[in-house]
């Protein structure tokens, strides 16, 4: 990926340019200390002049209204004052003493609100109708750069050598750490991953958190690093400085770096789509941007962007190679389950790999800022319809309603697909995932809840419904698994960069501590938590840094892209996959013969998991001797060996550490004897007697095993309400409980 810069040398300002902004139509804008401040088009470059202004411009700021119109531009000057202006010219607010000394930076809210800075330290926040409404900050020294938070409650702002997030809200505790060496020129914060990058005069551009923890500084440049900014999307960054221009990737290393020759860019402006980048250049020329060359691979297939318009179709294997043209610049690009999802500005264009030259398309309404496939369908998220559900013929299948989330800043490690369920972090609350039917798109009655923020989610493609899963990680960087329908949330990992699950068997594999991770059926964890470690295979892998990230996880390969940039892969054994297509169908002789062929100890530990999960205990028993699990061998041999399938039942779920359900299994199927006996062997005294008394059963068999429990143990009744029940009772036999535990079974039989 690489930027085609383009710069009409024949028309640009007269005097130095500061500052360039984009309106909602891609429309450049650039402020010049020339008094003027032009309009340009980022395809033909051809420019005209918008407004004239009365003195220096140091910086201004559209405030976006609908599509198709811009409300207000706010504009500041070197001598402290600022202005409110129509786009139409009509000037509706001039504020001639707002700063002592110039404004450096000015910006709107998405609300509406105006935050202005500048060289007497001052950080002031004015309505949208350029009234003071608090003098937010005052400090001795100028304030360069201004950035609101993702949410609107809070201004990040640079001055000197240190960067300092200020809420809105009184009370609340400023954060601020020393960023650079030298003066911090420029700071931004993007909304999508919640990253904050900087520049500064000691030549280096740094990534840090919202809690100022460097996650990246570059090497020094010979010139000072004079501007940066986030592309929307938050997966990339332009840097800017004196006759440079270079992409970065959101981890810190360099896609391209280019020789402008235009003198130093003090300012760079992304479009809404992420698509063009504009620099505003000192010697009076604007800079465009254009992103090209992104790539994505799947498969044997490979697709490049060649240019803004035309995509070029590679078959590695066949080595045949085809070129598509589009009418408008290509703006999204998402290759999964033998299907290719292009998006343009108002086109949405689907390519199966089995037809490449007959495309279904289909018009869209607005922006798309993700794409997310599975196997059946796939989601567009567009600014301001939300989440688009459609199957690969093209047709709109459902369109959840989602309240309280920014579509335009959704992240797509916030969002999850399958064929059943959507997934979402929600918007109002990020320690909950909210669920959403696939086909009807109605947000279901269950969600889950977790005691940290949720950074990343994402689901299972296993076609059992039953089966679903979802894996996420936590602001600890703890890996978690739970199932969609219960809340049962159960830790795998800790320190995880990234992880994935497998395009089609339910195999997890994670970026762990610098090590690589897989489990062949983390699902086990559900049925004998003593098997996760079982079917976990870990692999310390030197060349993998920190803050590595999977790109894909199909069939038998991982694919791995290091912080520096560098794609790898890893391979997983083949078994596993032949394994679950084996027990998927039901060929449990062969999945037993294959375990056999392999001899590999993990490879029986999952199929003890499945052969459990499906409740095929014959398999379970060999599978669970090979692993050496003499115990659990055991209890399977006890359920094999009871007829009644209710009781074979809540055997196993008392084998799944299930002891309530096994109970109620029991009840229901009027085995009191049974739920009494067990929860007899689990000491739950109390619930056995609760259960005596409530059905009016066996109540002297229970008092015969606890009085010789308390024998054994030569302890003396503590418990009350037993002490009344042998008062009741005063005399039992043996014997005769003997013959009525018997007369039960042999009903049971019977029955």
């Amino acid at each position: 990926m690489r930027f085609k810069i383009k710069v009409n040398e024949n028309t640009k300002h007269a005097d130095i340019c500061t500052s360039v902004k984009w309106g909602l139509n891609n429309e450049a804008y650039s402020l010049s200390d020339d008094y003027t401040i032009l309009k340009w088009d980022p395809n033909s470059l051809e420019s005209s002049k918008f407004v004239d202004l009365e003195g220096y411009g140091t910086d201004f700021d559209f405030l976006q209204g609908q599509r198709g119109s811009t409300d207000l531009v706010a504009i500041a000057f070197s001598d402290g004052s600022f202005i409110l202006q129509q786009k139409t010219g009509k000037v509706e607010k001039k504020e001639k003493e707002a700063h002592k000394g110039a404004i450096i930076s000015i910006k709107w809210s998405v609300d509406g609100s105006l935050a202005t800075c500048g060289e007497d330290g001052a950080l002031k926040i004015w309505s949208k109708t350029g009234i003071i409404r608090s003098n937010l900050v005052q400090i001795d020294k100028p304030i360069y750069c201004i950035v609101w938070s993702p949410d609107n409650d809070g201004i990040l702002y640079c001055s000197d050598k240190m960067i300092y997030i200020k809420p809105l809200q009184a009370g609340q505790k400023q954060v601020q750490w020393k960023a650079h060496d030298g003066l911090v020129l420029k700071v931004d914060w993007n909304h999508t991953n919640n990253l904050i990058l900087s520049c500064g005069e000691d030549c280096k551009y740094k990534v840090f958190d919202t809690y100022g923890r460097l996650l990246f500084a570059s090497a020094p440049y010979d010139y000072v690093i004079t501007s940066v900014a986030w592309s929307p999307n938050g997966d990339y960054f332009a840097v800017g400085a004196y006759d440079m221009l270079r992409l970065c990737d959101k981890t810190g290393w360099t896609y391209s770096f280019h020789k402008t020759n235009q003198g130093s860019i003090l300012n760079i402006a992304w479009t809404s789509d992420g698509t063009i980048c504009a620099g505003a250049a000192g010697n009076g020329s604007v800079i465009f941007g254009h992103v090209v060359e992104r790539c994505i691979t799947y498969d044997k297939w490979e697709i490049t962007l060649t240019e803004d318009n035309k995509i070029q179709i590679i078959d590695l294997i066949d080595e045949m190679n085809s070129e598509f043209d589009f009418k408008e610049r290509v703006i999204n690009m998402s290759m999964k389950y033998n299907n290719l999802i292009i998006t343009t500005s108002s086109h949405c264009y689907i390519y199966s790999f089995r037809n490449w030259n007959t495309p279904y398309i289909f018009d869209i309404r607005d922006s798309v800022s993700q794409i997310c496939q599975c196997a059946n369908y796939f989601c567009l998220v567009e600014v301001s319809s939300g989440i688009m559900v459609y199957n690969y013929e093209g047709r709109l299948i459902s369109n959840p309603k989602i309240q309280g989330t920014k579509f335009e800043h959704l992240s797509h490690k916030k969002i999850a697909i399958s064929n059943d369920l959507l997934a979402l972090v929600d918007g109002g609350n990020n320690k909950v995932v909210k669920f959403y039917e696939m086909n009807s798109g109605k947000a279901l009655n269950f969600t889950v809840e977790h005691s940290l923020e949720i950074l990343e989610i994402n689901l299972n493609q296993t076609e059992m419904i039953g089966e679903r899963k979802l894996a996420f990680v936590d602001q600890n960087r703890d890996l978690h698994i739970t199932p969609v329908h219960k809340k049962d949330i159960v830790k795998l990992a800790a320190m995880t960069d990234s992880f994935l699950w497998n395009e089609k068997f339910d195999m997890l594999c994670a970026i762990s501590d610098q090590r690589f991770v897989v489990w062949y059926y983390p699902t086990s964890v559900y049925v004998d938590r003593d098997l996760l470690e079982q079917v976990k295979v870990s692999k310390e892998c030197t060349d993998l840094t920190r803050n590595s990230q999977i790109l894909s996880f199909q069939d038998t390969m991982v694919q791995i892209r290091r912080k520096d940039g560098a794609i790898m892969t890893q391979s997983v054994s083949p078994y596993p996959a032949l394994l679950f297509e084996a027990c998927e169908r039901g060929k449990w002789e062969k999945a037993i013969k294959l375990c056999r062929y392999v001899k590999e100890h993990t490879l029986w530990a999952a199929l003890a998991g499945l052969s459990l999960q499906f409740k095929e205990l014959n398999t379970a028993e060999i599978a669970l001797a090979a692993i050496e699990a003499a115990d659990k061998v055991l209890f399977i041999q006890k359920i094999i060996n009871v007829e009644s399938e209710k009781a074979k039942s809540a055997l196993l779920a008392l084998f799944f550490k299930r002891p309530q359900e096994a109970e109620n299994i029991y009840t229901q199927a009027k085995l009191y004897y049974r739920a009494i006996k067990m929860n007899i062997k689990l000491y739950k005294w109390e619930r056995a007697l609760d259960l005596a008394l409530q059905y009016n059963v066996h109540q002297d068999t229970l008092l015969a095993y606890r009085q010789k429990y308390l024998e054994l143990t030569s302890q003396q009744e503590t418990i009350p309400r037993f002490e009344k029940l042998a008062y009741d009772i005063k005399k039992y036999d043996w014997v005769e409980i003997k013959n009525k535990i018997k007369q039960e079974k042999a009903r049971e039989q019977q029955s």
